[in-house]
């Protein structure tokens, strides 16, 4: 199989034109005619391509994209410098799905609301090009559950052992909106939503003061 199928095939499902204008998100090093036979799969290059290059694997498939800032050298003085050059002296190609796959119909945020058990869910912030894609999902739960159990079963589905949240303005939770990644713009449209709890991955100290009560974030 060639890098070019690997791509159609990611691309089939998460089209590069729905990527964010400051993104890079697609083949970044690498020829799309070389032969690819093993993959490795991760959130970030860092410190991945040793295992990579051990396990034999031709491809390295991302969420975040190494390059996202023009290079105007080559010279090993940055660490994204040296990731890219090991990866060319390795022979390892870098692939990365990033705000095209959050805001595919079917992508991220609906991947976690499918795994916290919502029902009825739509995007939360439609793309102009319509079609289902844009980012954020907000859905209702099966039955209203206690604000505190419902962070619970958050934290088991997920493996973590804290969630960082703002206060806790409501005692139970049923409609929950959701933004992979770094989702404070999207606080205007979980509110517009009605959402009583707003799910994502990162935010900014006053991020949680806009909630104005409303909403737990």
């Amino acid at each position: 199989m060639k890098i070019r199928d690997v791509a159609a095939a990611i691309e089939e499902f998460a089209p590069l034109g729905l990527q964010e204008s400051y993104d890079n998100a697609g083949l970044a090093v690498g020829r799309p005619d070389a032969e690819v036979h093993k993959a490795l799969l991760a959130v970030d290059v860092t410190e991945v391509i040793e295992e990579a290059a051990a396990e034999g694997c031709d491809i390295i498939i991302t969420h975040h994209p190494v390059i996202f800032h023009p290079l105007k050298r080559l010279n090993s003085a940055s660490y994204t410098e040296r990731c890219v050059e090991q990866a060319v002296r390795r022979g390892i190609a870098l692939y990365a799905a990033h705000t095209n796959l959050d805001s595919t119909p079917e992508g991220m945020s609906w991947r976690v609301g499918h795994m916290l058990g919502l029902e009825s869910m739509r995007v939360l912030e439609p793309a102009a090009a319509g079609g289902g894609a844009g980012f954020g999902v907000v859905g209702e739960l099966p039955t209203e559950l206690p604000t505190e159990e419902f962070m619970r079963h958050v934290m088991r589905r997920f493996c973590v052992q804290a969630l960082r949240h703002g206060d806790i303005v409501r005692p139970t939770v049923r409609r929950v909106a959701i933004c992979t990644g770094a989702g404070g713009s999207l606080i205007d449209e979980a509110l517009a939503a009605e959402a009583d709890i707003y799910l994502t991955a990162d935010l900014r100290y006053n991020d949680f003061m806009r909630h104005e009560g409303r909403m737990i974030l």
